[in-house]
C-alpha cells in the first residue's frame, strides 16, 4: 500500500470516527434547537408553490445588489431604500409572527405587511426627485408612508432581531418626542412627531444612514461570500485541519473547539450559530474524552463567541466601525489581530490547565488525519480567504475585496465540478447550488439590515436631540472624571445593552450609546468603539441571557447557568483585553513599532496566563488560596502596561512555578 492510500484511509478512519462521536443530536433537531435560540434561523421552509416566491425574490434581490455595485449607477438614496424594500418583503414572507406558527403556512397578512413594507421604501425610489426637491416642506401623504414604513419595520424587528434593541429604539423615539420633559441633562425642547417621522425615514441621518449605507454595500457582498464558502465545505475543512493540528495533543478535542471556532468567526455571523456549527461535532468529543458537560459547553460557547472579535469580518461589525470612524477597513482588521488572539490564548490555556488537572489525554494519533495531505487535498478551500486578504493588504477597496472573493469562490466550485464530470462523478457545484447560496445570501442579511435600520433609528434621534455626547457627559459627571471608573460604568452599560442583539445590532447600539464617555475622556476613538464592541459581544457568554452557552449547554445536556458562568470563566481575556488596549493603544497597533507590539503582546500573554492559572486552580500542581491570589495579582500586573508591573509580574509567577516544581520533585523524593 502506498503512502497516498495510507493517508485516504486514515482520513476515512477519522471521518467514521466523528461520525461515531456526533453529533449528538440529527440535523432536525439541531435546526430545531437553532430556530428557538437564535431568531434568525426561525425561517419559513416553504415546500409548496410559496417558496418561488422567496426564490425569486431573493435572486431579484442579488442581481439588484450585485448591478449596483458593479455599475455604481444607482445613487445611495435609492440603493438603501430598495434595499430596505426588499428585505421588509423577504422579512414578512419568511418569518412568521410567532416561534408558535406553522413555518409551512403563509398567512394572508404577512403577504399584505410584506407589500406594505416594500412599498413603504419604494415611495422613495419612485418619488425621489421630488421628495428632494421639497424637503423640509414634506406634505401630509409623506408623513404618513414615514409612520407606516417604521411601524413596519419596528414588526419585523420583533419577530427576526427581537425585543432588545426594539425597546431600545422605541425608548429613543420617545426621548425624541417628550425630551421637554426629561429632567437634568437628558432634557431638550422637545420635537413633532412630522419632524421626528421626517428625520428618521428620509434623512441619511436616520434609518438610511451610514449602517444601511454599510449594509447594502459591501456588507452584502460579504455575507454573499460567506454564503458561497460554506457551500464549499469549509466549515468541516476548518475541523478537520484543527483536528490534525491539535486532536492528539493533551485535551485535544476542546483545543480543537477553540481553533476551530476562531477558524470558523471568519466566515461566521452570529455567536449561536456559530456554536451549534461546530460544537455538534467538539462537544461530544470533549464528553468522551472526559471534560463534564458545562465545561465543554462553555468551552464552545466562549470559544465561538469570540469569533465575533475575530478579523477579518468580526461579524461585519468591522464594515461598520470603518464607517463610523471613517477610517479605512484594513486598519480596523489590523487593530483587531492582537486582541482578538489574546482572548482565543487565555481560553486556551485555560483549556490546557483543565486537560492537565484531570489528566486527560488526546484523540489516538493514528485515529486523525495528517496535516499535510488534507491540506495538499483540500487546502484550494482557503483561497478565497486569502485572496479577500491579500487585496485588502494591497490597499484596495473592501467591495473589490469581497468581488475577488466571490469570483474566485465561484471559480473554485466550477473548477471542482469540471474535475467531476471528468471523472464521472456528480457535479459537487450546480445551478441549484448558486440558487441555494442566492437565496441564503438574501436570508442572512435581513436581520442585520433590520438591526441596521433600528440603530439608524437610535443614531437619528441621537444626532436629532444631541443625547451622545449628554449620555457621555452624563457618565463622566458620575464618575467624577475619573477613568477607570468611566471604563467601568461603560462595560456595564455595553453588556446589558449587548443581551440578546446580534453583533451588528449589538455594536451600532453600544458604540452610539456608550463609545462617547470614553472618547470624551481624550482615549483613541478606535479604542473606545472597540471597548464598547468587546463588552457587548461578551453579553452572549454572560448571565442571565448567555444565548452561546445556552446553545453549547443544549448539546452538551449540561445546566445552562453552570454552563455560562464556566463560559464567562473561560472568557475572562474579554473583560481584561479591553482595558489594556484603552490604556495602551499600541495593542491596536497605534503609534508604535514592532518591538513595541510584540512588548505589550508578550506581557499580556503571559498575564493571562497567570490569571488563568488562579481561575483553574492549577499549574504543576494543585494550588493553595494564597497561591491563586498571588497568581491573579501577578497576572494583573502583566496585563497592566508599564515595565515596574510587568517586572513584578514576572517575578512573582516564576517564583510560584519554580515553587510548584520544587514541591513536586520533594514529594516524588519522599515517595
Amino acid at each position: 500500500m502506498n503512502n497516498k492510500e495510507k493517508n485516504n484511509q486514515t482520513d476515512d478512519q477519522f471521518e467514521n470516527q466523528m461520525e461515531s462521536l456526533g453529533p449528538t443530536s440529527n440535523e432536525t433537531e439541531l435546526k430545531e434547537m437553532m430556530k428557538n435560540l437564535d431568531r434568525e434561523q426561525a425561517y419559513r421552509e416553504h415546500t409548496c408553490w410559496r417558496q418561488y416566491i422567496t426564490v425569486i425574490v431573493s435572486i431579484a434581490f442579488v442581481i439588484f445588489q450585485l448591478y449596483s455595485s458593479l455599475s455604481g449607477m444607482v445613487t445611495a438614496q435609492v440603493l438603501r431604500a430598495t434595499h430596505l424594500a426588499f428585505v421588509q418583503m423577504l422579512a414578512f414572507l419568511l418569518f412568521p409572527a410567532t416561534k408558535k406558527l406553522s413555518r409551512n403556512h403563509l398567512p394572508w397578512y404577512d403577504i399584505v405587511l410584506a407589500l406594505i413594507g416594500a412599498a413603504c421604501w419604494f415611495y422613495i425610489v419612485v418619488n425621489f426627485q421630488e421628495l428632494a426637491r421639497r424637503t423640509g416642506a414634506f406634505t401630509f401623504l409623506d408623513i404618513f408612508v414615514a409612520c407606516v414604513g417604521i411601524l413596519v419595520l419596528a414588526e419585523s424587528c420583533r419577530r427576526i432581531v427581537g425585543l432588545p434593541i426594539l425597546i431600545i429604539a422605541s425608548c429613543f423615539i420617545l426621548y425624541a418626542l417628550f425630551g421637554r420633559y426629561m429632567p437634568g441633562f437628558l432634557n431638550h425642547r422637545g420635537y413633532t412627531i412630522k419632524r421626528v417621522a421626517a428625520h428618521l425615514f428620509y434623512n441619511t441621518e436616520g434609518i438610511m444612514g451610514v449602517p444601511i449605507g454599510a449594509c447594502s454595500t459591501f456588507i452584502f457582498l460579504f455575507i454573499l461570500f460567506g454564503a458561497l464558502l460554506e457551500k464549499t465545505g469549509i466549515g468541516q475543512f476548518f475541523i478537520d485541519i484543527c483536528n490534525a493540528i491539535a486532536g492528539g495533543a493533551s485535551g485535544g478535542p476542546a483545543k480543537v473547539a477553540v481553533l476551530t471556532s476562531a477558524l470558523l468567526g471568519t466566515v461566521s455571523g452570529s455567536s449561536v450559530s456559530n456554536t451549534v456549527g461546530s460544537g455538534s461535532f467538539t462537544i461530544p468529543m470533549m464528553k468522551k474524552l472526559g471534560y463534564k458537560s458545562e465545561f465543554a459547553g462553555a468551552v464552545e460557547a466562549a470559544a465561538s463567541t469570540g469569533g465575533q472579535l475575530m478579523p477579518p469580518i468580526m461579524g461585519a461589525a468591522a464594515f461598520l466601525m470603518a464607517e463610523s470612524l471613517g477610517m479605512p477597513y484594513i486598519k480596523i482588521v489590523k487593530a483587531a489581530i492582537i486582541p482578538a488572539l489574546l482572548y482565543f490564548t487565555g481560553i486556551f490555556i485555560t483549556v490546557h490547565l483543565e486537560a492537565h488537572k484531570l489528566g486527560l489525554k488526546g484523540l489516538p494519533r493514528e485515529q486523525l488525519p495528517k496535516f499535510l495531505p488534507l491540506f495538499l487535498r483540500k487546502g484550494y478551500m482557503i483561497l478565497p480567504l486569502a485572496v479577500i486578504v491579500v487585496f485588502l493588504c494591497m490597499g484596495r477597496t473592501a467591495v473589490y475585496a469581497a468581488f475577488m472573493g466571490i469570483a474566485s469562490c465561484l471559480a473554485i466550485g466550477l473548477i471542482t465540478s469540471f474535475v467531476d464530470v471528468a471523472q464521472g462523478r456528480k457535479p459537487t457545484f450546480n445551478a441549484n447550488d448558486i440558487v441555494e447560496v442566492m437565496c441564503a445570501a438574501a436570508r442572512n442579511i435581513i436581520s442585520v439590515a433590520i438591526a441596521c435600520a433600528m440603530a439608524g433609528i437610535i443614531i437619528g434621534v441621537v444626532t436629532l436631540t444631541g443625547i451622545g455626547l449628554k449620555f457621555g457627559a452624563g457618565l463622566i459627571s458620575i464618575s467624577q472624571g475619573i477613568a477607570i471608573i468611566t471604563l467601568l460604568l461603560t462595560m456595564v452599560s455595553s453588556i446589558i445593552l449587548g443581551m440578546g442583539a446580534p453583533t451588528t445590532a449589538n455594536y451600532l447600539i453600544t458604540s452610539t450609546i456608550t463609545a462617547g464617555a470614553i472618547i470624551q475622556l481624550g482615549y483613541e476613538p478606535i479604542a473606545a468603539h472597540m471597548f464598547a464592541f468587546y463588552f457587548g459581544i461578551i453579553a452572549d457568554v454572560t448571565p442571565p441571557v448567555a444565548l452561546a452557552a445556552l446553545a453549547g449547554a443544549a448539546i452538551a445536556k449540561g445546566k445552562p447557568m453552570k454552563t455560562a458562568l464556566n463560559a464567562t470563566k473561560l472568557a475572562i481575556g474579554a473583560f481584561i483585553i479591553p482595558y489594556i488596549f484603552v490604556f495602551n493603544p499600541a495593542m491596536l497597533m497605534i503609534n508604535t513599532d514592532f518591538m513595541g507590539v510584540l512588548s505589550i503582546s508578550m506581557s499580556a500573554i503571559i498575564g493571562m496566563f497567570g490569571i488563568s492559572a488562579a481561575l483553574e486552580g492549577y499549574v504543576c500542581r494543585r494550588e493553595s488560596i494564597v497561591e491563586r491570589i498571588l497568581f491573579a495579582a501577578a497576572g494583573f500586573c502583566c496585563v497592566m502596561p508599564g515595565f515596574t508591573t510587568d517586572g513584578i509580574g514576572f517575578i512573582v509567577m516564576g517564583s510560584l512555578i519554580a515553587y510548584q516544581i520544587i514541591r513536586n520533585r520533594a514529594e516524588k523524593a519522599k515517595a
